[in-house]
């Protein structure tokens, strides 16, 4: 496995509390990686890296390419993003989802891909794009799951169970935002709807009060 060193940059949301690939890392180590929410700005001032194994650095809901740039799609290198999921206030789970762009180097994600596995994590290689895999994914149906309160098409509690126990789904919607952050879905979609302008993203009215609630 390549040995890489850690370049923290601030509060990391994938690794807010240690773990085992921050405790493999090595001083010595040939690849680097970026965490917290500077390491994009950490990779700006870092210099030349063109000879590392391979580059991660730390990304929120941002593209890969907000920090190495883009080139009528001929952009990538050595340098991968990653974002280990995390939903809202919840811990960490174990998924990290790795970004390349279109001509980022296939042994730059493989070592990637092994460095985080190595330490118990598991990898899903995404393109480029605003947002996350499962951002992507889960908001809309988030926000659909709100406004479907509002409209009062059932109470929270039976909406949560019809979805539980008719879909198998271990925790109902309403039930995992209010566990894990209204305020923190807010900002997710805020900046997916920006980036994507497309209307499922747009935060609920109850994120909107949330995140209202949570300034004063």
């Amino acid at each position: 496995m390549t040995t890489y060193r850690i370049i923290q940059a601030g509060e990391s949301r994938s690794f807010p509390a240690p773990h085992a690939f921050q405790e493999k890392a090595d001083e010595q180590g040939a690849a680097r990686v970026f965490i917290g929410e500077d390491a994009g700005a950490a990779l700006a001032q870092a210099g030349e890296l063109a000879a590392c194994p391979f580059v991660a650095v730390e990304l929120g809901q941002e593209c890969l390419g907000d920090h190495t740039g883009e080139s009528g799609g001929r952009e990538g290198s050595n340098v991968v993003g990653f974002a280990r999921f995390r939903l809202g206030r919840a811990d960490p789970t174990a998924l990290v989802e790795l970004v390349r762009q279109p001509q980022t180097r296939d042994s730059a994600v493989a070592a990637a891909r092994s460095a985080f596995e190595a330490a118990g994590l598991k990898v899903a290689v995404c393109g480029d794009f605003p947002g996350r895999i499962v951002d992507r994914l889960i908001r809309p149906y988030l926000n659909a799951a709100l406004r479907r309160l509002d409209e009062k098409l059932a109470s929270a509690e039976d909406m949560d169970k019809t979805l539980c126990l008719g879909l198998g789904y271990p925790e109902g919607p309403i039930s995992l935002m209010e566990r894990t952050g209204l305020a923190e879905h807010h900002d997710v979609t805020q900046a997916l709807y920006v980036a994507l302008g497309q209307e499922a993203y747009a935060p609920a009215r109850r994120a909107q009060v949330a995140k209202a609630r949570q300034g004063r």
